[in-house]
């Protein structure tokens, strides 16, 4: 059963990002008390604004959800957050939590829903929002895209996504059929929630828990012809992930810790890494974000200085 997820957002988010088209955002809500579930990743996100502007506006493919402290949300998305600035970011989740008066020493936990792929369509696009909508709805709500009404929402998403303006990076599925998962794309941000939660926010070297010093590191580089998934990734401590991108440190085929000879050879330093030095590397919580052979490959063969 597929479903499509319809929530309510400010045009002023809908707005700013409607003019930077971004590749990825993240719609993100004032509290993280409770984690989002509603959707798979691959389903169907779409944007309505608040009444009386009772329009579908645009939307994007879910790819994960999290509750993050803001300055990880901002540091991973930054603008991408539908706002200029970290302090504006801070002043919207005041607006939206009254009660809980934020001092700047105060690091707020917010829900966060990263969407790959968005669109936001232009005024002459809007679709009307289902009968079955009901005004009450502060949130948003859930529809089956196999009943009539989210089967008539998939149709008319993919319809207007088949024109011009369908955002990069989008998986056109067959126009006629049964609705399926779209293949999100992860962006940087994405990466970086998927792998940070994946590995259950603890350094996949040294058991490290400290979160802003935690990295998710790509195995094979971006600019190298790696990709943003999960399998491409590690969670490191900020320093190790130094190390490892100079090449000082790998992985090996077993997914153990390999420290450089190199390290101690340049530096005359390194005892703390050499104590980890053939470490089996903790797992991450899904199979499929186990490291990729062929990316440790890569790096022993294309970074280590071994």
């Amino acid at each position: 059963m597929l479903k499509i997820f319809v929530a309510v957002t400010d045009k002023d988010w809908f707005d700013f990002l409607s003019g930077s088209q971004p590749d990825e955002v993240n719609f993100w809500a004032p509290s993280g008390r409770t984690n989002f579930r509603a959707l798979r990743p691959g389903e169907l996100f779409l944007f309505k604004l608040h009444a009386p502007m009772n329009f579908i506006v645009g939307g994007g493919i879910f790819s994960t959800s999290s509750s993050l402290p803001l300055s990880l949300a901002w540091e991973a998305f930054g603008m991408n957050n539908g706002v200029r600035s970290l302090p504006e970011m801070r002043e919207r989740i005041r607006r939206y939590r009254p009660d809980d008066p934020l001092s700047s020493r105060v690091d707020p936990v917010i829900g966060c829903r990263i969407l790959t792929s968005p669109f936001f369509w232009p005024r002459d696009l809007w679709l009307p929002i289902p009968a079955s909508w009901k005004s009450n709805i502060v949130v948003g709500r859930g529809f089956d895209a196999n009943e009539d009404e989210g089967r008539a929402l998939w149709e008319a998403v993919f319809s207007r996504t088949a024109s011009a303006i369908s955002p990069a990076g989008w998986e056109q599925p067959a126009k006629y059929g049964a609705p399926t998962l779209v293949k999100p794309r992860l962006g940087q941000g994405a990466f970086r929630v998927i792998v940070t939660d994946a590995y259950e926010r603890r350094c996949a070297v040294s058991g490290e828990r400290t979160l802003p010093i935690l990295d998710a590191a790509h195995i094979r580089s971006y600019a190298d012809g790696g990709m943003h998934e999960a399998a491409n990734g590690v969670l490191l401590r900020t320093d190790i992930h130094k190390l490892f991108d100079l090449g000082y440190v790998t992985i090996d085929e077993k997914r153990r810790f390999v420290v450089s000879g190199r390290l101690k050879a340049d530096f005359e330093n390194g005892k703390h890494y050499y104590d980890l030095h053939g470490d089996a590397l903790r797992d991450p919580r899904s199979p499929a974000a186990l490291p990729s052979p062929a990316a440790l490959q890569w790096h022993r063969e294309n970074r280590f200085l071994g």
